[in-house]
C-alpha cells in the first residue's frame, strides 16, 4: 500500500550574523514547531571579525563559499539595508530563493530590478514584513474588518525611539544613522513596517505630504524624525517616526463613526457603545516574542515553496515589495520638495 511521502526539507543559509539573525530569524527557522521539521540552516555568512559562533553552524567569511555546501534552496539576508539589493540579485542569479530583511527595495526602480530578476529565475523573494504576524496588530485588523468601530476615518500611527538601534556596532554612529549603511533614516527604517500595515487595511493612498529632518542626532547624516500625512477619499492617516524621543513607545489609534481603537505601549483599548474593552498586550511586545512573528512569516514562505509555483506564488510578494517602495519613495519626494505628492505621479 503506497505511503504518503514526507514533506520536503529546505536547506538555507543566513547572510549576516547580527542581532536580528540571532534573536529572531534563527530561533524561528530552527525552533518554531512548524519550521524545525521543514528547514535546515546549514551556515551563517559574515566577514566581521571576532563573531561568536551560533551552536555548531559553520561561519563562512564569503557568500561564494556557500557553493561548497551542496545544493541550497534559499538565502536569508540579515545585513544592513545598503547591501539588500546586491545580495538579493546575487541570490537570484545563483538560483536561490531569497528571504530579505526590510526594506528589500528603497525605490520603484530597485523593486522593478528585483521583480525582473525573480521572474527570470523563477524564484521567490520574501520581504520580512513580519509585523503582520504581531497578534496585537492582527486583533486590530480583525476589529476593523468586523466593523467594531464602524467605518474608520482617522488613523494615527507613531513610533518613538531615543536613537537608532545600534546593532552590534557599539559606540559611534549606528549604521542606521548613516546613508552609507541605512540608505535612509527613520522613515525608511521604521516607516517600512508601518506603511505595509496601512496598505493592508486601507490600500494605496491618493497622496502624501511629509517632513523629514534631524532634531537631536547631529552625527547622523539621515533624518532622525519624519512626519507624514496620507490622504484617502474620506479618510486621513498620519504617521510620525522619531529617533529623538526620551523613551521607547509605539502608538496606534483608529477613530470610526461608532468607536475608536487605541494601542499605547502594552495597553490595547476598544471603545464602542459607551463602553471600553481593555487588553494587556505587554507580553506580546517583548523582544523575546519577536521570533514568533517571524515564524508565521517563514511558514508562509515554506508553504509557497511547497506549492512549487514560483511564478504565480512570487507575484504577491513582489507586489508587496513594489507597493511599499513606491509609497516610501513618494514620501521622501514630498518631504524634499515641500509639497503634497500624488501617489503614482510623484517626481
Amino acid at each position: 500500500m503506497p505511503t504518503r511521502a514526507s514533506p520536503r526539507r529546505y536547506r538555507g543559509a543566513v547572510i549576516g550574523a547580527g542581532g536580528i539573525a540571532r534573536q529572531s530569524h534563527l530561533p524561528a527557522l530552527r525552533e518554531a514547531a512548524g519550521l524545525k521539521s521543514r528547514v535546515d540552516i546549514v551556515a551563517l555568512v559574515d566577514s566581521a571579525p571576532g563573531l561568536a559562533p551560533v551552536d555548531s553552524l559553520p561561519l563562512l567569511l564569503h557568500k561564494e563559499q556557500l557553493r561548497d555546501l551542496g545544493p541550497l534552496d534559499f538565502i536569508d539576508i540579515c545585513t544592513p539595508t545598503a547591501s539588500h539589493l546586491e545580495l538579493t540579485l546575487w541570490g537570484l542569479e545563483q538560483g536561490y530563493h531569497v528571504i530579505c530583511e526590510k526594506p528589500v527595495a528603497t525605490s520603484r526602480a530597485e523593486a522593478d530590478r528585483i521583480g525582473a530578476a525573480a521572474r527570470a529565475s523563477g524564484r521567490i523573494v520574501l520581504p520580512c514584513h513580519q509585523y503582520r504576524y504581531n497578534p496585537v496588530w492582527q486583533r486590530i485588523k480583525q476589529w476593523l474588518a468586523e466593523g467594531a468601530i464602524g467605518r474608520w476615518h482617522l488613523a494615527e500611527l507613531a513610533v518613538y525611539r531615543p536613537s537608532a538601534d545600534p546593532g552590534r556596532g557599539g559606540a559611534g554612529t549606528p549604521w542606521r544613522g548613516t546613508s552609507a549603511g541605512g540608505r535612509g533614516g527613520v522613515l525608511l527604517d521604521h516607516g517600512t513596517h508601518v506603511v505595509y500595515q496601512l496598505l493592508d487595511i486601507a490600500g494605496p493612498p491618493s497622496s502624501v505630504s511629509a517632513w523629514t529632518g534631524r532634531l537631536r542626532h547631529a552625527a547622523y547624516d539621515v533624518e532622525d524624525t519624519a512626519s507624514l500625512r496620507f490622504a484617502y477619499p474620506g479618510r486621513l492617516a498620519t504617521m510620525f517616526f522619531t529617533w529623538a524621543a526620551r523613551t521607547r513607545e509605539n502608538r496606534v489609534r483608529f477613530v470610526g463613526n461608532e468607536g475608536s481603537i487605541d494601542w499605547v505601549g502594552g495597553d490595547l483599548l476598544l471603545e464602542r457603545a459607551g463602553g471600553i474593552e481593555r487588553h494587556d498586550v505587554s507580553a506580546e511586545l517583548e523582544k523575546t516574542a519577536y521570533h514568533r512573528w517571524f515564524a508565521g512569516l517563514f511558514e508562509e514562505f515554506v508553504a509557497a515553496l511547497d506549492r512549487g509555483e514560483p511564478g504565480p506564488v512570487a507575484g504577491p510578494f513582489l507586489e508587496d515589495i513594489a507597493r511599499v517602495a513606491s509609497v516610501i519613495e513618494h514620501a521622501y519626494a514630498a518631504a524634499r520638495i515641500g509639497a503634497t505628492v500624488a501617489i503614482g505621479d510623484g517626481p
